[in-house]
């Protein structure tokens, strides 16, 4: 089969098709021709060498999630049958035309929902609705503090807030250009990080109490900020590095983190869950994933090139 991947760690460059053996189904699993991924930033990270859920065995295949036709279902498999479009998260690299995917994390694509909105969704939608949901348990109400508010899960996250009834939800975001993406998704108020600290003008417009919630996908300086403006029994939830650095915390415990919290490994169920509510408001779109742009997956290096430029909102998908 074609894939897409790397011999060898570096910029977007790095990756070349390749030629692999199509992938085996398990008995518990279901084999899938693909149709499309999304590109997310784990994918540059994975390319990097710096996604500790990557691999260091070449090649590295990059890819955390794939939408495409169902061709093989192992037989301790029930609720997919073959011939089923279907969104799934498997354990190993998704840019390539098969892909292997456990039962439990494989999920029917709903009648109506379109196909690219359904490869731009999985990744965001399960994550935003695991981080409101599970994670940092949202409450109708409270304030919302969610950073990078313009990309695939800020956009995500803001709109399932105001569906889950937060009273306001306020953004941040890298540069003035992306600020309008933000404020379309749903989002009260929204700071750009180059005009200065967020957390005063977070305090100001919480009256000094703060957020409740505050969703940090930056990590290092950003999240020691975010605690001072934190409200009381507010949450802090950091699930991201896009800074470069670590939220700042001990880092022989930054490194345990690193290598435990992937959810697929971790908490499996918590997809089967989220699935019903993410696939249902997909179809009936009260959340709607904004596409930034299409690539043939033989041009994954140019998406990449597009989303190393940070001036991407919405998501970047490949089509195979």
């Amino acid at each position: 089969m074609l894939a897409i991947g790397c011999m060898g760690f570096g910029g977007p460059s790095v990756l070349e098709p390749l030629s692999l053996p199509a992938p085996v189904c398990g008995e518990e699993q279901v084999r899938i021709r693909v149709e499309g991924v999304s590109v997310n930033y784990a994918d540059l990270q994975t390319r990097r060498g710096s996604y500790h859920a990557g691999g260091t065995q070449f090649p590295v295949i990059p890819g955390l999630d794939a939408v495409g036709i169902v061709e093989t279902v192992g037989s301790r498999v029930d609720h997919i049958r073959v011939g089923q479009r279907v969104l799934a998260f498997p354990h190993t690299g998704t840019y390539a035309e098969y892909v292997v995917a456990d039962g439990n994390l494989t999920f029917p694509v709903p009648e109506g929902l379109p196909l690219e909105q359904a490869i731009a969704c999985p990744l965001v939608t399960f994550t935003s609705w695991m981080l409101l949901h599970k994670v940092a348990a949202l409450e109708p109400g409270e304030t919302l503090l969610i950073h990078a508010a313009s990309g695939g899960i800020g956009t995500t996250v803001i709109q399932m807030a105001r569906n889950l009834g937060a009273a306001r939800i306020i953004g941040t975001v890298g540069s003035p250009a992306k600020r309008q993406a933000a404020l379309d998704a749903g989002a009260d108020d929204v700071f750009c990080l180059s005009d200065g600290p967020f957390a005063a003008a977070v305090l100001d417009k919480t009256g000094g109490r703060g957020a409740d919630v505050i969703l940090d996908s930056l990590g290092g300086s950003y999240t020691a900020e975010g605690m001072t403006c934190l409200a009381p029994y507010g949450r802090m939830v950091a699930f991201g590095n896009a800074s470069h650095a670590y939220c700042q915390v001990d880092r022989s415990e930054e490194r345990r983190v690193g290598k435990e919290c992937r959810s697929r490994r971790m908490r499996p169920a918590w997809f089967g869950e989220a699935a019903p509510e993410v696939l249902a408001s997909l179809a009936a779109g009260r959340v709607k994933i904004p596409i930034a742009a299409r690539f043939p997956l033989m041009e994954a290096a140019g998406a990449h090139e597009l989303l190393e430029q940070r001036k991407v909102t919405g998501k970047i998908i490949l089509e195979v």
